[in-house]
């Protein structure tokens, strides 16, 4: 397994619309082969934080699903990025329900 973790920021004032153009991005990942999980979301705390969670069942299906990265509009919007892939060995539930 392998999940995507991190954040980007973009201004504030920007955010909203930038989430709005990631909406197609999400739907055509949750319906890609090999995809988990997918979520680009605002921060509950950092009006300029968009937080990244992905979870795939490979490194080739992120690759696979990667393609060309973010929109020259979405890359010109981001300020900055900490966002990492990382190799899962094993998984736990924590929840069950």
């Amino acid at each position: 397994m392998v999940i995507v973790a991190g954040h980007i920021t973009v201004e504030p004032g920007q955010r909203d619309a930038y989430l709005a153009g990631c909406v197609t991005v999400v739907v055509q990942a949750r319906g890609a082969a090999g995809c988990l999980d997918f979520a680009i979301s605002a921060d509950a705390a950092d009006p300029g934080r968009i937080n990244i969670f992905e979870r795939w069942e490979s490194p080739t299906a992120v690759e696979h699903f990667r393609g060309s990265g973010p929109s020259d509009d979405q890359s010109a919007a981001i300020l900055s990025a900490s966002v990492a892939e990382y190799d899962v060995a094993g998984e736990r539930s924590l929840f069950d329900g």
